[in-house]
C-alpha cells in the first residue's frame, strides 16, 4: 500500500514545478525578442502562441495559476511566494514584469517582421 506524501514534502512538489513551469513560460517571453531580432519569424510566432495558451489558462482560471491551488492544499501560507521558488517581490509583481515584457516583445516582433 503506498503512503500518501506529507503536506511539506507535497508543497515543495508543487514548488517545484510550478517554477519549472513559470522558468519555461518566462524563457519564452524572453527568448521572443531575439527571436524577433534574428528574424526568425516562425520560432518568434511559436513562443507567442505557447505564452498565449498560458494566458488563456490564467483567463480561465481568475488569474491565477492552477497550480497556485493546488499549492493552497498543503499549506495556510498565502504570502505571494508560497507556491513557488521565487523572491518575494517577483512573485508579487511576476504578470506585471512578464506581461509587459510579452507585450513588448510581441510589439517589436510585429516592428522587425514589417521592416523584413
Amino acid at each position: 500500500m503506498a503512503t500518501q506524501p506529507s503536506p511539506a514534502a507535497a508543497l515543495r512538489l508543487v514548488k517545484i514545478v510550478h517554477t519549472v513551469a513559470w522558468a519555461f513560460f518566462a524563457g519564452c517571453v524572453l527568448a521572443l525578442p531575439i527571436a524577433a531580432w534574428r528574424k526568425h519569424f516562425l520560432a518568434a510566432t511559436i513562443l507567442i502562441a505557447i505564452v498565449l495558451v498560458e494566458v488563456l489558462v490564467l483567463l480561465l482560471n481568475r488569474f491565477r495559476c492552477p497550480l497556485t491551488d493546488v499549492a493552497a492544499r498543503y499549506t495556510d501560507d498565502r504570502r505571494d511566494n508560497f507556491d513557488i521558488y521565487l523572491p518575494l517581490r517577483l512573485a508579487r509583481y511576476n504578470k506585471h514584469i512578464f506581461g509587459t515584457l510579452f507585450a513588448v516583445g510581441v510589439l517589436f516582433t510585429l516592428w522587425m517582421w514589417r521592416r523584413a
